[in-house]
This record gives structure tokens, C-alpha cells and sequence, in this order.
């Protein structure tokens, strides 16, 4: 996939069927849209687009906003590139991208620029400063500035439409084996791995404790997690449990990320580590001594492990 940056004027170099929004998660309903993009894009002989943008528009639309995310910028032009599309266009999101209309922003940025030829919208997508347009205007402005614009269907998942808040809302209950229905891989978090307290290999579960960027990504509910874990530059994925809490058991207060990877344990301060999340395996709770908390880790660890038996990906 290539990646175009649009500024000063720059124009695409090929004609193309494109479709528009942030894609946060690529999940299986976007997929499913820039499925038909491809397709279509095939059939008529030229490129497939997918037009998104450098930040959240809320973030520049309302100050203070602060977005919670499924993937960070270059997760997401990562999953983008997976999809079979030939270029990512993204737009630089600013004060005078939101201030355009939806006609304007068709004939500057989507004509004019990126020479689309064919538009494909998700079944609720809507763009530009006044949010009362919508489906019918847009074919309206395509019809006169040269665009066929095409309402795609909706994807559904049990009889649910998939979008990126009803994954927020499932990662926020911990129910990540539902996420990755909708998401169509397993939920990702990479941060780097920082000194903890030391209590887990104190109790013979040796944890990897990480710090995340701050980027916005949404961390699942506090619980006890069967994952893959492995270090991004080297080790192959592993299977672990990760403790998503405050340690109540040791009168904790802040969040911490803790990842015991099992019949492993080596130096990785300072490597960063990828976790993607397989099932949940309880919530958090408070033990009434760190013996009886290592009684639970070890079941925790059986548990996982009785999963991953099951499961061809681990």
C-alpha cells in the first residue's frame, strides 16, 4: 500500500474509488467497506483509496477532547495496509478542513486532489461542517462535480451492525473475546517494559511490567487475562497472563500492566512488548496474603493454559 500525505496542493498521480473516515480498529465492518472499494476499483480499471485523517476530528472540533482509541496512528495505517487497498490518503485535520462544506470538501480535497472517480460510503458515514446533510446531498454534489457516490451495507455480527464505539464498549467490560469477534484479530497493546515492585517473582510469577504511550489506546477492564505476549523485535509469541490493576492485595493504588509469560523468564527492561488479548480469566480481586495469591496465579496459569489447548493460535 502506498501512503499519500496530502499538503500543499499535492495531487494524486491515478484516478481512483475511495472511501472516507477515521477507521479506528479497521475492524471487520471496515473491512467489509473497503472490501467493495477494492472490488470496485478492480472492475473499473483504477485505484483503491482509503481517505483518513492524522488525528481524531473531535480533537480539533472540541477542545479538551480527549479520544479513546482502538489503535494508535500507525497501528492503524498498519491494519490499513492489510486490506488489499492500493493507497492510504491521509489528510492533515485541521480548523480549515472542518470548516468546509461537504460539496467543498468533494471538489477540493476528493476531486480536485485525490481524482476520485467513484465514492463509497459505510451505511452511516457522514462528513463536513453541516452535519444536517446527508446521503442524498452527497450524491446530489457527486452528480455534479463528477463523483458516483454508493452507499455500502451495513456488516453485521449477530444481527448487531459492527462500529468502533460497540468494540470501546465491550474492551471497557473486559469481554475481549467479543472485541476480537468484531475486530476480526485479537486486541493489541505494545508498550515498554519498565521496573515494577518485584512481588510477582517474589512469588515465583516473574511479571513484565508495561508502560503504554499516550495515545489514547483503550485499556480493557481491570482483570486477569489469558494473551500472547512477545518482545516486537525478537521473540516469538508466547503464552502469558496479564494482570490488568491496581494490586489490591499489596494496597495499590495505580494501574499497573503485568505480564507473567509463562516457563520464560529473561531481562526485558527497556524492549518493548506486544500483548494481544485471547480470553478473560477473572476479575481482580483482593487475597488475604500473597500465599494465597500465588494459590490463584497458579490456577490462573492452568487456566490459560487449558485455553490455549484449545485455541490453534497459541
Amino acid at each position: 500500500m502506498r501512503k499519500i500525505i496530502l499538503q500543499n496542493g499535492e495531487r494524486a498521480e491515478r484516478p481512483c474509488v475511495a472511501t472516507l473516515g477515521f477507521f479506528d480498529g479497521v475492524h471487520r465492518g471496515h473491512q467489509h467497506l473497503i472490501r467493495q472499494v477494492t472490488e470496485a476499483a478492480r472492475r473499473l480499471g483504477l485505484d483503491a483509496t482509503v481517505v483518513t485523517f492524522d488525528v481524531h476530528p473531535r480533537q480539533v472540533l472540541q477542545e479538551g477532547f480527549q479520544p479513546r482509541l482502538l489503535n494508535t496512528f500507525n497501528e492503524r495505517l498498519i491494519r490499513l495496509a492489510t486490506t488489499g487497498a492500493d493507497n492510504s490518503a491521509i489528510l492533515h485535520f485541521d480548523r480549515a478542513m472542518a470548516s468546509l462544506s461537504a460539496r467543498e470538501f468533494m471538489e477540493k480535497v476528493l476531486r480536485d486532489q485525490l481524482g476520485v472517480r467513484q465514492l463509497i460510503l459505510g451505511y452511516d458515514h457522514r462528513f463536513g461542517h453541516d452535519r444536517s446533510e446527508g446521503f442524498d446531498d452527497y450524491v446530489r454534489y457527486g452528480h455534479e462535480l463528477g463523483i458516483e457516490v454508493v452507499r455500502s451495507d451495513v456488516f453485521l455480527v449477530d444481527g448487531q451492525p459492527v462500529s468502533s464505539s460497540a468494540i470501546r464498549k465491550v474492551l471497557a467490560e473486559g469481554d475481549v473475546e467479543r472485541a476480537n469477534t468484531l475486530l476480526g484479530y485479537r486486541y493489541p497493546l505494545v508498550g515498554t517494559v519498565v521496573e515494577g515492585f518485584q512481588q510477582g517473582r517474589r512469588l515465583g510469577f516473574p511479571t513484565a511490567n508495561m508502560n503504554l504511550p499516550g495515545e489514547g489506546k483503550i485499556i480493557p477492564a481491570p482483570g486477569v487475562y489469558a494473551v500472547g505476549a512477545r518482545v516486537e523485535r525478537t521473540m516469538e509469541m508466547k503464552r502469558a497472563v496479564m494482570n490488568i490493576g491496581s494490586r489490591p492485595t499489596f494496597d495499590g493504588h495505580k494501574l499497573t500492566l503485568e505480564t507473567h509469560i509463562i516457563n520464560y523468564d529473561a531481562d526485558l527492561y527497556g524492549e518493548r512488548l506486544v500483548v494481544n488479548f485471547a480470553h478473560r480469566l477473572r476479575d481482580e480481586r483482593h487475597f488475604a496474603s500473597p500465599g494465597e495469591l500465588a494459590l490463584q496465579m497458579r490456577e490462573d496459569v492452568r487456566k490459560a493454559m487449558e485455553l490455549f489447548e484449545k485455541d490453534l493460535e497459541l
